[in-house]
């Protein structure tokens, strides 16, 4: 008898060998097509990442703009007022007026947005930018130089509205907040490079060197232009235009799971109406917006809340005039100056990747605390400083450290979750001009700060300025606490859930029930 030569024969076990062996085979087919599938998983999420990513720094160059504008007046206003020989009001009125007109450019941004797409709307902020820095650079005057500012303020209005709605409308659920802050990376890093440019040109006679450190800000957005070509249109703006095709092959390369596609293409269409006109009844976006419905009205309180105290807590004031709350530290000499605002905007830069790492691990609402509650105490300790101190070694050395310790916290928290809640609230047919005018309240705030600084500053001392700032800072603290929800992990349609109820308070577990009850609903 020869062994094994029987598919029926047994082995030790009682199986038949035969049998046994061709389940072995089978078995490692099966394991092998496993592999397979799991090693083409494993690259298509590589590859959809990297394009995400990619969406998102294109997206956010806009932001580099308003950066930098922030971060180079600061030093480029030392000479401009050398230069062009403008008083203390024309120095706030040429620092501040580009926040004022930027509103203009952000309501107008939601409608054009809803009309010529996300994506054109940030190559036309682009353009207008471009015009204003180009005038201001050979501006021969003041009246010129105020003419650029309006048409820089209206291009970087258009900017700092659209690219975080944008990014929200292409990011996957999981990766969303951090990706929606990368536009406030991206104005930090601007404002770095604006000190940085402030230093470098700073040995230049005074007649030119600010026109060389506004003209460089015209770069960034040349960069645009090609980033037009790599980074598709929202998903979500698709849909509202029926264009489902096109919306369907967006979605295809920026989730992982190809299964989730058409899951998330229905809710986007259910969401934008697609599916029930009769759902919501016809009326206008801006009829929508101004006679809300209580769970609207809560929306716009959170998102034009947050808005206003990002920017009433001072952060402009200690961004735009750092060379002049250091002066009043006691720190006399110009380069000095700018290489100590350099500092600030290490700082503010550094602390930005910092909340990208933890705001989808924490969430935004612990991040929020942090920062609030981190900022209160270094405007106090500001307020003290410039107060009580005086000028001196010490002085000097506290007023950097608190400015330095106030931008750090707002970099961590209120500065970029303020645009990531505000992009994710609103309902998508209402997400572009809502949005808006969370933008227009946060540049409105913007600009009323800048533009009064100094002169409320001259009233009260700048000690005073700055313990005002840490009271409101304090009130921002008690915001969080009863009017944002935590919005972490959930798709932007589950978030319209969180405020279906009355309870302005948004516990933890009446998110988690409204959740299930979703859950349950589309099961």
């Amino acid at each position: 008898m020869m062994m094994g030569s029987d598919e029926n024969e047994t082995g030790l076990s009682g199986v038949p060998l035969g049998i046994r062996n061709k389940y072995s085979e089978l078995t490692k087919v099966d394991f092998d097509d496993d592999a397979s599938h799991h090693h083409h998983q494993q690259k298509r999420s590589a590859s959809t990442r990297k394009y995400v990513l990619a969406c998102a720094i294109f997206a956010s160059l806009n932001s580099v703009l308003l950066g930098y504008d922030v971060g180079v007046m600061s030093g480029a206003i030392i000479f401009i007022q050398e230069d062009l020989k403008i008083t203390e009001v024309q120095e706030e009125v040429l620092v501040g007026i580009l926040s004022v007109v930027s509103i203009f450019g952000s309501l107008a941004g939601g409608r054009t947005s809803d009309i010529i797409g996300r994506k054109w709307t940030m190559a036309l902020a682009a353009l207008v930018f471009q015009a204003g820095a180009a005038v201001m650079t050979l501006a021969p005057s003041f009246e010129v130089l105020m003419i650029g500012r309006l048409l820089a303020g209206v291009g970087i209005g258009f900017g700092v509205m659209i690219a975080p709605v944008y990014i929200a409308e292409i990011s996957p659920t999981i990766a969303r907040g951090s990706l929606t802050s990368f536009p406030e990376i991206f104005i930090n890093l601007g404002i770095l490079l604006g000190y940085v440019s402030n230093y470098a040109f700073s040995g230049l006679p005074a007649h030119i060197n600010w026109r060389i450190m506004l003209a460089v800000g015209i770069l960034p957005s040349l960069f645009i232009g090609f980033a037009l070509f790599i980074i598709p249109e929202s998903p979500r703006w698709l849909v509202m235009q029926n264009r489902i095709d096109e919306a369907r092959s967006v979605l295809m390369k920026t989730n992982e799971n190809e299964s989730e596609v058409e899951e998330r293409l229905n809710e986007i269409q259910e969401a934008a109406g697609n599916f029930n006109a009769d759902k919501y009844e016809e009326k206008s976006v801006a009829r929508e917006l101004l006679s809300p419905s209580p769970a609207l009205r809560r929306m716009l309180i959170t998102g034009f809340g947050i808005q206003c105290f990002q920017q009433i807590t001072g952060i402009d004031a200690t961004v735009y005039y750092s060379p002049e709350i250091f002066r009043q530290a006691g720190i006399e000499d110009k380069s000095n100056l700018l290489a100590a605002t350099i500092a600030v905007g290490v700082t503010k830069t550094v602390f930005i990747m910092v909340a990208i790492l933890l705001i989808d691990k924490l969430g935004r609402k612990p991040l929020l605390y942090i920062s609030t509650i981190g900022m209160t105490i270094c405007l106090f300790s500001l307020g003290v400083t410039l107060s009580v101190l005086g000028k001196g070694p010490i002085g000097i050395l506290f007023a950097i450290l608190s400015v330095c310790g106030n931008v750090a916290f707002f970099s961590v928290g209120i500065g970029p979750v303020c645009w990531v809640v505000t992009s994710e609230i609103f309902p998508l047919r209402l997400r572009a001009q809502a949005s808006a005018l969370g933008a227009v309240g946060n540049r409105v705030c913007s600009g009323l700060i800048a533009m009064s600084f100094l002169s409320v500053s001259d009233a009260i001392s700048f000690g005073g300025s700055f313990f005002i700032f840490s009271a409101i800072s304090a009130l921002s603290v008690l915001f969080v606490y009863k009017l944002v929800p935590e919005t972490k992990g959930k798709s932007l349609e589950q978030i319209e859930l969180l405020f279906q109820t009355d309870d302005l308070g948004w516990k933890e577990g009446q998110v988690a029930l409204g959740d299930v009850e979703h859950l349950v609903q589309k099961e």
